[in-house]
């Protein structure tokens, strides 16, 4: 080999990803010339000189490439971890320098022209179809079978990537793609199952090399996020194998004989098959990291040799380890603060920490492999020890978030139809169930959903009234419940049965967890029900105690009164604030399913159970009057105006239409709740007008918990705190108390 030092390397990009192939190249003395469109990047810092240049501007990058070169010759071009192969094939045929044809660039960057020529040379891929439109999406589903993966044609990263399980999810991710697609053509290709591989190797004088095979790991579908890859690959070695072959089978494919092929590589039940092959060293911290731990072998040196016309020496393995890269992910949130960095640099194994993320930046849930707060480097004599090491990394470094700026309205109600699926819920504008994707199980009510949809009715044909000339008030919404101080009066009304209403979204005991402990945060209470089967209770008395007791226990009304007492006592054991029975759940149809009965009882019965239990004791379901009066008569605690969301007997009334004549009855004299159809804090101050002390919300909880979990809960609670206190603004209330009936008008009645 010749010696190269004091020769002139232009290396296309100069992001934290190109730094390491800068560095190289300054220890072998060569002249480094760094372009990049930022004139802060970090590249600049250590490059001899600078281009200030898009490395997606082909003309631009070949023009001032030759600019440069008629006054001090460049002998090389190269890039690392960034899709700007094509630039570099410009410059290298420009410039009369090693490198692969224009051609075949465009056809390793594009992912609907690589397709076409690996297809054409046998290679092994999924079938696709090109996509510009929706219809084009649609026409393509005459030959392709679900499940399927939409993705932007000319990005990297996994941006604008989502995997498609139903026609109806196409539209939601045709948007999705869109946003991330410099060129507006996508690609609609079929999924492929099973594990992935991330590959590199050097193509050099007819050979084809490989010099790194790792282990991707992807998680949070429907988005595929790499959150980190173990180098080597623990595959087995006929595996490895074919994964090699299929390799250097696409890089001859796509024409890359010179520099470096980064592939991503499926291993599926049908054989190994191509998901991406690119003509440059891999991102991701593979090349220049975790492989030069693994190995000892210097890939950034190797491809710079290639790039100037040289052949590649010391590929040969000189360390056997495992070296892994995780991703550091922030919670969503305003991020307030990093604190444990320095530490977790000295944490024995710890390589290297990258932090991208720094205070004040907006942290959203990842949907690509570009949104992540960090990145840290491990290196260990086997893959226990580095995922130990990984552990205590976890422990050690700390982003405090503030989850208030985490998230929208919209990205809730996206993330959330996602999660439920086309089946169980379209998370409507209006929800009020008119327009409802499922019923019992689902998120639905029964029969025609004439209740459901009349809990939104009745509370719509109130308008608030305003009154101006008056003192100005400063709304406070803080009160009491059972002697526990609530910040607002807004409560989670009792949801259960996650996997059978809810297309297991998540596991019942997440739910439960998530819904109490995000209440309490909050300083307010959350319901949970016992559900229809009959160990479930368990999984909510679990939640319970571990929020120390804060929330709500309901009972189904059981024929079988030993389940109930079993109920009662392990309550009171943990701590739990108070119990309940949902007494209009008779006959409910999920339990009628699981051949459970559910009775109605008499006063004298109701109190006996009563008594079976030290803990203020509710009744949710009342609808007239007449229980209302025996509820008071019978020493219950409180008592909540609901129909159970529709979810009981089609053709009954909304809560707002009864509650004023169980208010006239029983206000002041008990704690008077109410639910159904309450979607605004302008629905809440309706219900508190129309006589309710507090009110609970059902599937507006369970939408924002799914699309948004803690930061969604956060969100609508403030929402809809807010909007209520607007509302005592324009009204003059200044506290709940003085939130009378005489301020809301009838539209029918006045």
């Amino acid at each position: 080999m010749k010696s190269v030092e004091g020769k002139t390397i232009l290396i296309i990009g100069g992001g934290l990803l190109q730094v390491p192939i800068i560095q190289t190249a300054k220890t072998m003395r060569l002249h480094t010339v760094v372009a990049d469109m930022n004139p802060s990047s970090i590249g600049f810092q250590i490059a001899d000189e600078a281009i200030v240049m898009s490395t997606k501007d082909v003309e631009g990058m070949v023009r001032e490439s030759k600019k440069f070169a008629q006054n001090s010759q460049i002998h090389g071009v190269i890039t690392a971890g960034t899709d700007a192969s094509m630039t570099v094939a410009a410059v290298a045929s420009a410039l009369q320098l090693p490198g692969i044809r224009f051609v075949d660039a465009e056809a390793a960057s594009n992912k609907v022209k690589m397709r076409q020529r690996l297809k054409e040379f046998g290679m092994p891929i999924p079938r696709f179809a090109a996509v510009w439109s929706l219809q084009d999406a649609k026409d393509a589903l005459d030959s392709l079978t679900f499940p399927l993966v939409m993705k932007p044609a000319d990005n990297m990263g996994a941006r604008g990537v989502i995997k498609v399980n139903h026609k109806d999810d196409l539209p939601t991710a045709f948007r999705h793609a869109k946003r991330f697609c410099p060129t507006g053509e996508l690609i609609l290709e079929e999924y492929m199952e099973g594990p992935e591989l991330s590959v590199d190797a050097l193509a050099f004088q007819g050979q084809i090399r490989m010099t790194g095979i790792a282990d991707r790991i992807i998680e949070r579908e429907p988005y595929f996020i790499e959150v980190g890859h173990n180098m080597p690959s623990a595959m087995s070695k006929e595996v490895l194998d074919e994964v090699e072959r299929v390799m250097a089978g696409g890089m001859r494919a796509l024409g890359i004989h010179l520099g470096a092929g980064k592939g991503d590589i499926k291993v599926t039940k049908d054989g190994v098959k191509i998901g991406e092959i690119a003509a440059r060293l891999s991102g991701g911290f593979m090349s220049a990291f975790t492989y030069p731990l693994s190995t000892g072998v210097n890939l950034n040196r190797a491809a710079l040799l290639i790039s100037l016309g040289e052949t590649p020496d010391n590929l040969d393995p000189v360390l056997s380890r495992v070296s892994i890269e995780r991703s550091l992910l922030s919670k969503p949130g305003k991020l307030v603060s990093i604190g444990g960095v320095e530490e977790t640099k000295k944490i024995d194994g710890v390589s290297e920490v990258f932090i991208q993320s720094k205070p004040g930046d907006i942290i959203k849930e990842p949907t690509n492999n570009i949104d992540k707060s960090g990145h840290v480097i491990i290196v260990a004599e086997n893959l226990k020890e580095a995922n130990l090491v990984f552990e205590k990394v976890k422990q050690t470094i700390r982003f405090e978030v503030d989850e208030q700026f985490s998230i929208t309205e919209k990205e809730i109600g996206d993330q959330a139809r996602i999660r439920f699926g086309k089946d169980i819920c379209w998370v409507c504008k209006q929800c009020d169930g008119s327009n409802c994707a499922s019923g019992i199980p689902g998120m639905g009510g029964v029969g025609r959903m004439e209740t459901f949809h009349d809990n939104s009715v009745a509370l719509s044909e109130y308008s608030i009234v305003p009154g101006y000339i008056r003192d100005h008030v400063f709304p406070e919404i803080q009160t009491q419940f059972l002697g526990y101080d609530l910040k607002t009066p807004i409560m989670a009304a009792p949801m259960t049965g996650v996997g059978t209403n809810m297309n297991f979204v998540m596991t019942d005991a997440d739910y439960a967890n998530l819904v109490v402990r995000s209440f309490v945060q909050n300083g307010s209470l959350a319901w949970l029900g016992d559900g229809a089967s009959p160990d479930k209770y368990k999984i909510m008395l679990e939640a319970l105690k571990k929020a120390s007791g804060k929330g709500i226990l309901i009972c189904k009304p059981r024929e079988d009164e030993s389940m109930l007492l079993d109920r009662f006592l392990e309550a009171e054991a943990d701590g739990v604030f108070a119990l309940g029975m949902d007494i209009d759940a008779v006959n409910f149809k999920t339990m009628v399913q699981k051949n459970l009965s559910s009775i109605t009882r008499p006063l004298e019965r109701l109190i006996k159970l009563k008594e079976k239990t030290k803990l203020p004791f509710i009744l949710k379901g009342i609808m007239n009057p007449e229980d209302a009066k025996l509820a008071l008569e019978g020493g219950f605690s409180a008592i909540v105006v609901s129909n159970h969301g529709g979810r009981v007997l089609d053709g009954m009334p909304g809560t707002a239409r009864v509650l004023p004549k169980i208010a006239e009855t029983v206000k002041g004299k008990i704690p008077l709740l109410v639910d159904g159809g309450i979607r605004s804090g302008m629905d809440v101050f309706k219900m508190l007008a129309l006589g309710a002390d507090l009110v609970l919300l059902g599937r507006p909880v369970a939408i924002s918990l799914v699309g948004g979990e803690e930061a969604g809960i956060r969100f609508l609670l403030q929402k809809y705190s807010e909007e209520l206190k607007q509302s005592m603004s324009v009204t003059g209330a200044k506290t709940l108390v003085d939130i009378k009936r005489t301020m809301l008008l009838h539209k029918l009645h006045g």
